[in-house]
C-alpha cells in the first residue's frame, strides 16, 4: 500500500498543472490582433489566411470584441452577448467567419483571447434598457438594477429616478462597490457585479466564449471598474486556460495589489497586462535613457512568483499613435529594440500588430532564439550592466541555455567580456548573444508572401452618386480601414490655404451615401456656395489624401479622382449668355466656355 501511495504522488506530480489564472512556466508569445480601426486588417478572413506564418511563432492570438455593437466599432461599446440571429455578425465579419477562425487557429496550435467587456454595457434607446438575448433555450437581459448607483457620476441614476427606475442592487445596499471605490466609465453603463443577475449573465456569456465559440481565454476591459474578487469568481466558474486583466496602473505594486485581489483560496486567478513594463520601455527610448530599463515592473519583482502573472508588451491600442489630433503615447523610435529586450524577458510577452506587420521577420527571429534557449514566463533574468546608451540583461533558460541581450544606441559595439558569448542575431541597436546552444542550431523562420487588403480598389462610380442641379459636390470612396466619419477640406489658389468654408481643421463632415461593390462606403460633400473651390483634402484619424484638384461632381478614392459623375439632367441647348454663370467641361475643369463643345452649368450639360 506504501508503494501504490507513493507512486500516485510521483504520478500526480508529473501531470501539468490545472490552469490558475495563467500557465506555470508558459513558453509561448501572444499577438495582438488588432490596432485601434484595423477594421480592414483584422477582418476574420483575412488573419486566417495568415495562420501558417502566424503559428510559426505566436501561441496566442487576442482578438478585439467579437460581437455586434449595432455599428462599426472596435468593440468596446459592446451590445450583445450571445451568438444568433446576426449577434455576432460584427465590424470584422460574421460569425460563421470567426468561428472558422478560431478552429484553424486551434488546429494549427494557436489559442484566441476573447476581449471581454464586462465591466460596462451599452443600452438599446435609452439610460437603463439592455438587449434581452435567448441562448440555447435560456434568456438573459440585464435590468436598471444591475447597474451601478452612482453610474457616470450620478447622471444616470438622476436620468432613472425621473423616469421611474432603480438602479444598483437592492439586495446588497450597504456594499462598498454599489458607491464604488473603483473607476467610472462615462459613455456606457457600469455593470454593479454584486447583483446575482450581472454574474449569472457573465458566467453564462464566459462559458459560450470557451465552450461554443471555442476561444482558449480571456483578456478582461477595464478591471480598474470593479473589484478583482469578481475576475476571481467569474474565472473560477468558466475555468479558462488563460486570463488577463487590463488593470491600466504604472506602478508595479498596484498591479501586483490587483492580483493579489483576485485570489481564491489564496491562489491567484489571472495575470495582469504589465504596464509598468511598458512604460519602462517608453521612458528609456523616448529620453534616450536606457537606464530606466531598470526601474521596476511586475516582471522584475522581487518576488518572482509573480513573474508567471505578467503579460509584457511595449506598444497597444491604447498607447500607440492614432492621428494628428489623438497622438496618445507612443514609442517614438526604436521598436525593434523594444521588441528585442519584450522579448528576450520572462513573463509572457504581447506583440503589436502594427509592430508584427512591419517586422515580421525580425520579430519572427527574436522569438525562434527565445524558444531555443528556453525562456518562459518563470525564468530568471540578471542585470548585467547599463549606461545611458545601452542596456545588457541576461536571461536564463532550460539546460543550462542562455540569452544575452543588449539593447541600446551602443548595442552593436558592445563585446560581453565573457567569450562564451556567441552573437546570434542582431539588428538596429539590439543584440542577442547566447551560450550553451550554437547559433547555427537555431532554426530562423521563413515566411509566405501575405495577400494584401483590397479596401483601397476602385470598382467604378455608383449609381446612387447623384449631382443636383446647381449643386457644388464631390464624393469619396472611403477604404473599410479609415473608419466611418470622413471629413473634408477645400480651399482656393492664391488664398492663405484655409477651409474656405471657414471652418477648422480637419473641415466639414461629408455624408454617407451608400456603399459600393466592392464593400467601401461612399460619401458626399457639398457646399452652399456658389464658387467652387481649386482643391479638396478627404481625412478619417490619421489618413489623408493628398492634396487633390477640385473637380465638381467628382467621384475621389485615396489614390485621387477616379471621374466624374455626370448624374445630370437632360443635354439642352444654350444660345447665348453660357459664360454668365460658372461652367465646366466634361473632366470637371472649371472653364470659360470659348469653343463648340458640351458644358456643365448648374448641374445641367449644355451645347455651344
Amino acid at each position: 500500500m506504501k508503494r501504490l501511495f507513493t507512486f500516485i504522488i510521483i504520478s500526480l506530480a508529473t501531470l501539468p498543472m490545472l490552469a490558475q489564472g495563467w500557465p506555470d512556466n508558459e513558453e509561448g508569445v501572444m499577438l495582438q490582433g488588432f490596432y485601434w480601426n484595423s477594421y480592414s486588417d483584422t477582418q476574420w478572413t483575412r488573419m486566417e489566411k495568415q495562420v501558417d506564418n502566424l503559428a510559426k511563432v505566436f501561441k496566442l492570438v487576442w482578438l478585439p470584441q467579437s460581437a455586434n455593437c449595432g455599428g462599426q466599432s472596435m468593440g468596446y461599446d459592446d451590445l450583445y452577448w450571445f451568438p444568433g440571429e446576426g449577434r455576432y455578425n460584427s465590424s470584422f465579419g460574421t460569425e460563421e467567419e470567426l468561428r472558422s477562425l478560431i478552429k484553424t487557429f486551434e488546429d494549427k496550435g494557436i489559442g484566441t483571447i476573447a476581449d471581454v467587456v464586462v465591466n460596462h454595457r451599452k443600452n438599446v434607446s435609452n439610460w437603463v434598457d439592455f438587449p434581452k438575448e435567448t441562448y440555447k433555450g435560456v434568456t438573459y437581459e440585464l435590468k436598471s438594477t444591475d447597474i451601478c448607483s452612482d453610474d457616470d457620476g450620478g447622471a444616470c441614476g438622476t436620468w432613472a429616478t425621473q423616469n421611474g427606475y432603480s438602479l444598483g442592487n437592492p439586495e446588497q445596499p450597504s456594499e462598498v462597490y454599489n458607491n464604488k471605490n473603483c473607476e467610472d466609465w462615462g459613455g456606457m453603463r457600469d455593470l454593479d457585479h454584486t447583483s446575482q443577475n450581472v454574474q449569472t449573465n457573465v458566467k453564462a456569456y464566459l462559458h459560450m466564449l470557451l465552450e461554443d465559440l471555442g476561444y482558449a481565454g480571456f483578456r478582461y476591459d477595464m478591471v480598474k471598474g470593479y473589484p478583482g474578487k469578481f475576475t476571481a469568481l467569474y474565472n473560477k466558474d468558466a475555468q479558462p486556460t488563460y486570463s488577463v486583466g487590463e488593470f491600466l496602473d504604472g506602478n508595479a505594486s498596484n498591479c501586483i495589489k490587483w492580483l493579489n485581489a483576485t485570489k481564491d483560496n489564496g491562489e491567484i486567478q489571472s495575470a495582469v497586462f504589465d504596464f509598468p513594463f511598458r512604460y519602462t520601455v517608453r521612458d528609456a527610448i523616448n529620453n534616450n535613457d536606457w537606464t530606466k530599463l531598470s526601474n521596476a515592473s511586475v516582471v522584475s519583482s522581487n518576488n518572482g512568483s509573480y513573474k508567471r502573472y505578467a503579460v509584457t508588451f511595449v506598444e497597444n491600442h491604447d498607447t500607440e499613435y492614432r492621428s494628428a489630433t489623438v497622438q496618445q503615447d507612443p514609442l517614438r523610435k526604436d521598436t525593434l529594440a523594444a521588441n528585442a529586450y519584450l522579448l528576450a524577458m520572462p513573463g509572457t510577452p504581447c506583440v503589436f500588430l502594427k509592430h508584427w506587420q512591419k517586422y515580421k521577420q525580425e520579430i519572427g527571429n527574436m522569438v525562434a532564439v527565445r524558444k531555443a534557449v528556453g525562456i518562459t514566463s518563470m525564468s530568471q533574468m540578471i542585470p548585467m550592466g547599463s549606461t545611458k546608451d545601452y542596456y545588457v540583461v541576461q536571461v536564463l533558460g532550460n539546460g543550462g541555455k542562455m540569452l544575452l541581450c543588449v539593447v541600446g544606441n551602443t548595442a552593436a559595439s558592445y563585446t560581453p567580456a565573457d567569450t562564451r558569448w556567441k552573437k546570434a542575431i542582431s539588428g538596429y541597436h539590439y543584440v542577442y548573444y547566447v551560450q550553451g546552444i550554437e547559433p547555427s542550431a537555431i532554426t530562423l523562420p521563413e515566411f509566405e508572401e501575405e495577400e494584401q487588403p483590397q479596401d483601397g480598389t476602385f470598382s467604378g462610380i455608383p449609381s446612387f452618386c447623384k449631382v443636383n442641379a446647381g449643386e457644388i459636390c464631390a464624393f469619396f470612396e472611403a477604404p473599410v480601414s479609415w473608419g466611418s466619419q470622413i471629413f473634408t477640406w477645400a480651399w482656393m489658389n492664391g488664398g492663405d490655404g484655409k477651409d474656405y468654408v471657414g471652418t477648422s481643421w480637419p473641415g466639414v463632415v461629408a455624408t454617407y451615401v451608400g456603399t459600393a461593390d466592392n464593400g467601401n462606403k461612399v460619401y458626399k460633400w457639398t457646399t452652399t456656395k456658389t464658387t467652387a473651390p481649386d482643391n479638396i483634402i478627404f481625412s478619417s484619424g490619421g489618413n489623408k489624401t493628398a492634396d487633390l484638384p477640385f473637380a465638381n461632381g467628382g467621384y475621389y478614392t485615396k489614390d485621387g479622382r477616379q471621374g466624374v459623375v455626370t448624374g445630370i439632367r437632360e443635354l439642352r441647348m444654350k444660345a447665348d449668355n453660357v459664360t454668365s454663370e460658372a461652367c465646366y467641361n466634361l473632366s470637371g475643369q472649371r472653364v470659360i466656355p470659348q469653343t463648340k463643345g458640351i458644358y456643365i452649368i448648374n448641374g445641367k450639360k449644355y451645347v455651344k
